[in-house]
């Protein structure tokens, strides 16, 4: 598999049942094996990867194949990001670039929870605060790249604690996990996008690379609140 002509990929990192087994809806499920692969920090040329490490920026790929643990989609981990320096949650830049997703979005405290819905070519912006779970709910391959900063490193431990996000996608639907003591009604949006910016859906993400916004809202989100 290539994403950029006569470029290979670097091994990837892989995500296996065991490594999720706490997040899953059934910690008990019979399965095992890798679930899927990242692919991170990738850059066409040395000009890009420069701009890239001197932005602290990454761009990787993550390649989801279709799957069910006991029932349960195949999904990410999910993390949250922590506060940048002026105490704003940084951001990240998802795109779809074969297969569907859902991106299932929340806030720590339980407030607010929504599931973004997207295609391949459509683009997905994590607002600060929220934590971010994908989920590969169809019988396709998912393979989706993202812009992020490198600046922190992902927040495991609140999903890792309560077994998962508030909400689990199953074959039969979407289900509440009973570990959060309360649940927001969970609110479904298609992806949305921000032309001002170069952000918009068919427009490859890789093609901000270079861009002084694209920094600016990876690294320091604060100052486009017009996005959030």
């Amino acid at each position: 598999m290539e994403i950029f002509p006569d470029i290979p990929l670097p091994e990837p990192q892989l995500r296996t049942v065991d490594a999720m087994r706490a997040v899953l809806a059934d910690r008990d499920c019979r399965a095992s094996g890798p679930l899927y692969f990242m692919y991170r920090s990738l850059a066409r040329t040395d000009a890009d990867r420069k701009w890239l490490e001197e932005n602290r920026i990454r761009y990787d790929l993550t390649v989801i194949p279709p799957a069910t643990l006991c029932s349960e989609f195949v999904k990410t981990k999910g993390h949250y990001h922590p506060a940048n320096p002026a105490g704003t949650g940084y951001t990240e830049l998802y795109q779809v670039i074969a297969g569907q997703a859902h991106y299932l979005l929340q806030t720590e405290d339980g407030s607010d929870a929504m599931v973004v819905r997207a295609a391949a070519g459509d683009v997905v912006l994590i607002p600060p605060g929220y934590g971010h779970v994908t989920i590969n709910p169809t019988d396709e391959e998912l393979r989706m790249v993202n812009l992020v900063s490198d600046a922190f490193d992902s927040v495991y431990g609140p999903f890792e604690g309560l077994r998962g996000a508030a909400f689990y996608e199953m074959c039969s639907g979407w289900e509440k996990n009973p570990l959060y003591p309360s649940h927001p009604d969970l609110r479904f949006e298609d992806a949305c996008e921000y032309p001002r910016y170069g952000i918009a859906h068919g427009r490859p993400i890789y093609d901000l690379v270079g861009s002084e916004d694209i920094a600016g809202i990876l690294n320091r989100p604060e100052e486009y609140p017009d996005l959030f």
